[in-house]
Parts: structure tokens; sequence; C-alpha cells
């Protein structure tokens, strides 16, 4: 009796043995794939969103004040400084004439008349320091803005107006900044009190092109 039990007893065990094996490594398999799901679950939650750069607030057109290591007119020497001095002020002379010409109203014609009046006194202010020193002061715009002038010819209205006012933050900013960088440079006196003079002029007419375009963006 006994050994006709024994044989069954051991079918038994086996069987289990069997499924317990089987058991643990489906187990181990759900673990192995929960883990590596949990894995990629972190690496995803890890991962910074990608930045929206359409909700990236504009640059500001100028800093507002001057920058001697921001971008100037040439003014390796003092010569070069004051015939650069005189190009900014026909630059904006005759582009100020221009939109007149053209009929500016309001905050833009009233920056338009400053414009033509203080660097008319600018030029007249650094002549006499030019001819000291022997600079002949030129009596038109640089090239660069002589080769813009036919794009503003073309503009009338709002569009002419928002292209002006642009570009008068871009020469005073660069004007102050080279006033500003200039002023380090020279050891020329008058030279250096016509800066200290004219530069908060500059960067006066600055703050009033800033404000002017802020107001139609």
């Amino acid at each position: 009796m006994l050994r006709s039990t024994l044989p069954a007893l051991a079918a038994c065990l086996l069987a289990l043995s069997s499924c317990s094996s089987s058991t643990d490594t489906a187990s181990s398999t759900t673990t192995g794939t929960s883990t590596a799901s949990g894995d990629s679950s972190a690496t995803a939650s890890a991962t910074p969103p990608a930045t929206d750069s359409s909700s990236m607030a504009a640059a500001p057109m100028s800093t507002g004040k001057a920058d001697p290591n921001g971008p100037t007119a040439p003014h390796a020497d003092d010569a070069e400084f004051m015939k650069s001095a005189a190009h900014s002020d026909q630059n904006e002379i005759q582009l100020s004439k221009m939109a007149l010409a053209k009929g500016v109203t309001g905050m833009t014609q009233t920056f338009a008349n400053q414009m033509i009046a203080d660097h008319t006194k600018s030029t007249a202010n650094l002549k006499p320091i030019a001819a000291k020193a022997g600079v002949t002061l030129p009596t038109d715009m640089d090239a660069e803005h002589k080769a813009m002038a036919p794009d503003f010819q073309k503009l009338t209205g709002k569009a002419f107006e928002d292209k002006y006012i642009k570009q008068m933050v871009a020469d005073h900013q660069k004007t102050a900044n080279t006033m500003a960088a200039h002023q380090q440079m020279t050891k020329n006196t008058a030279l250096q009190g016509f800066i200290t003079t004219t530069l908060p002029v500059v960067e006066s007419h600055l703050d009033m092109a800033n404000k002017g375009a802020n107001m139609k963006m």
C-alpha cells in the first residue's frame, strides 16, 4: 500500500514545484516591466517642457542710456569722432525735415522740430572746436543714411512715422554710445566739454524716441 502511494505523492510534489517556479517567473517579469515603466515615466517627467519662443518678451529696442561698450560710430581719434558727430547731426536733421515734409503730426511733429533745432545747435557748438583742430566737418548724411533715404521717401502716413521713430531710437543710441566712449579717450578739454554738454541732450532725445516707439507698438 505504501509503495503504491509514493509515486502519486512524488508526482504531486513535482507539480507543486513547477507551479511555484512559474508563479515566481511571472512575478519577476511583472516587476521588471513595472520598474521599466516607472523609469520611463520618471524620465518623461524630468524632461523640461519646450520653450515657446513666441511667448517670450521682445528685446528692448535700446538701453535708454549711453553705453560706451555698445555699438558706436567711428571715433578712433578726435578728428574721426568730430566727423561722426557732424554726420549724426545731419542724419537727424535731414530725416526730420523729410518727416515734416510728409506731414507728420502730433508727437512726431514736435519731435522732428526739436531734432532739427537741437542738432543744428550741436553742430554750431562743435564747429569752433573742429576749426581749432583743423578738422572740416561734413555737411551731409553719412553713407548709411544716404542709402536708406529712398526707402523713407517711398513711405507715407503711419508706415513712415513708425520707421522714422525706430530709426531715431537706433541713431540716438549709437550717438550716445559714441560720445560716452570717446569721452573716455579724448585728451581735448574743449571736446570733453562739448560731450558733457551734448550727451544729456542726446539721451533726452533717445528717451523721447523710445516713448514714441512704445506708443506706436
